[in-house]
């Protein structure tokens, strides 16, 4: 990838140049080496887009299940086919480790295996009628055109994990990848053509949000809305496909609590801690954002997490032995230390990091120092508002209903996890914890099989396994008589 290279839209099968003649330059956050540019679309490149995707539709509707299915695996095996070069481009343009990138691209083919495995098992039911021979039937129908928006923070596998239900279940789509980082997206975009998906049923349109992201949601053609993003945007969606009362599903942001009991296994809490805080740089809507630790181990927990922060290597993404890399960006790194400064300022001791890491290679970069604060309050705003970033805050709690209590005094619901061997307060969690996915005795990470969803600030609906698959069909009640 040449420093020269310009990316154009995939419509309807071609590469195309922006409606604008813009371009957006997109460069990388670890050394601020300019990648390329990709095209700065607009509300016409999207009416092309859609119009491609709708015109598709029909056929791509009535390809029987297992052709559908066949797409996806040959899809499937060029993603696989092409791991290390996709894990670069991730870790070029986002800043993730290298490592974390190639785990992102084998999450991205899970995505794709679970979608074509599952073609055929969007089922629909018989019932019996109220008339004689009647019978009531409840099918299950594509959408039509899906219009679909992307993260920065998984650039690969945001858009796999938007586009294989999608196409599984029969619809077409215009994905959208975050203006930051669109080159993954892209790169898929060439795949797509390769396994011979037919022209028009995936669409790429990079460009930023008001000029891409605001016409493909209020287009009167897209019949569902799926985004992955902050809250604040995801709200700004949902009002706008009000219009055309549209269906959205929103995977937005979260403030995961991260509960120790005095029970667990304190090495492997404070191992998923680290990862589940760190990996990524913290720029995971899953992540631990708020430590809670029973007050009898605190002190035994807060010196193992002392020494495990302070032997992370943060450095160039590409190197293998690198465990953070950068930032995504500048402005994403003022965030952060907006946020860690505010902390000190209500009273929170700043104990590890708590600044831009300066020197070499981090000067050419958007590099933050993995962080550790204690001293935190629930009433103060780092204990509330999303960090996203590598702040760990570590708060104590005197036993399992203080800590229910205080995980549940939150806007958002979407990632908890629990430290215990105690099965009484595990099935307690099932029941009061109130958040849509919790890892119990394990770092973060969910599986394409399972169910990704949030509830409150962490928006509507969810993403995969079977229950993320039904999203992209609808219901049709017929009732047949001869």
């Amino acid at each position: 990838m040449t420093a020269s290279t310009r990316h154009d839209l995939f419509i309807n099968g071609e590469w195309k140049k922006p409606d604008s003649g813009k371009w957006i330059e997109i460069r990388s956050p670890a050394t601020g080496e300019k990648l390329g540019e990709a095209a700065r679309g607009d509300k016409e490149d999207v009416n092309i887009a859609v119009a491609a995707a709708k015109k598709a539709f029909p056929a791509w509707r009535d390809t029987p299940a297992s052709k559908r299915a066949d797409a996806l695996y040959r899809l499937r095996d060029l993603v696989a086919r092409d791991k290390e070069k996709l894990a670069t481009i991730i870790t070029s343009e986002m800043g993730k480790p290298l490592k974390e990138a190639r785990a992102e691209v084998d999450f991205a083919i899970g995505l794709l295996r679970f979608a074509a495995e599952n073609t055929w098992r969007l089922q629909g039911e018989i019932i019996p009628g109220e008339r004689p021979n009647e019978k009531i039937l409840i099918d299950r129908v594509p959408h039509g055109v899906i219009g679909a928006i992307a993260a920065w923070n998984f650039p690969l596998a945001l858009c796999a994990r938007k586009i294989a239900p999608a196409i599984a279940a029969g619809n077409t789509i215009v994905l959208k990848p975050h203006e930051l980082t669109p080159l993954s997206g892209l790169a898929l975009a060439k795949l797509v053509a390769e396994a011979e998906i037919p022209a028009g049923v995936v669409n790429i349109v990079t460009g930023d949000g008001p000029e891409v992201g605001v016409p493909l949601v209020a287009h009167p053609d897209t019949k569902l809305i799926t985004m992955t993003g902050s809250t604040p945007a995801g709200k700004k969606i949902m009002a706008a496909a009000a219009e055309h009362l549209k269906e959205v599903r929103l995977e937005l942001g979260g403030k995961a609590p991260f509960i120790v009991m005095e029970d667990a296994d304190l090495d492997k809490a404070v191992e998923a801690a680290v990862v589940a805080r760190f990996g990524n740089a913290g720029q995971v809507c899953t992540s631990n954002e708020r430590t809670y630790v029973h007050e009898a181990i605190y002190d035994r927990f807060a010196e193992k997490l002392r020494s495990r922060i302070n032997a992370l290597k943060v450095g160039d993404p590409m190197d293998p032995s690198t465990d953070m890399g950068p930032k995504v960006s500048e402005d994403e790194l003022k965030k952060v230390d907006d946020i860690v400064k505010k902390a000190a300022s209500q009273g929170a001791k700043v104990e590890i990091g708590g600044q831009r890491l300066t020197g070499g290679l981090y000067d050419k970069g958007s590099f933050y120092a993995p962080t550790l604060i204690t001293g935190v309050t629930h009433e103060m705003n780092i204990a509330r508002n999303e960090v996203f970033g590598p702040v760990l805050s570590l708060l104590k709690v005197r036993d399992f209903d203080e800590a229910l209590e205080r995980a549940n005094d939150c806007h958002y619901g979407l990632s908890a996890y629990l430290f215990t061997k105690d099965l009484a307060r595990i099935l307690r969690m099932t029941k009061e914890l109130n958040f849509g996915e919790v890892y119990v005795n394990r770092e973060g990470g969910e599986e394409p099989q399972g169910f990704h969803h949030g509830y409150g600030d962490s928006g509507l609906g969810g993403e995969d396994g079977q229950h993320g698959l039904e999203a992209y069909v609808d219901t049709k009640t017929i009732y047949l008589n001869a």
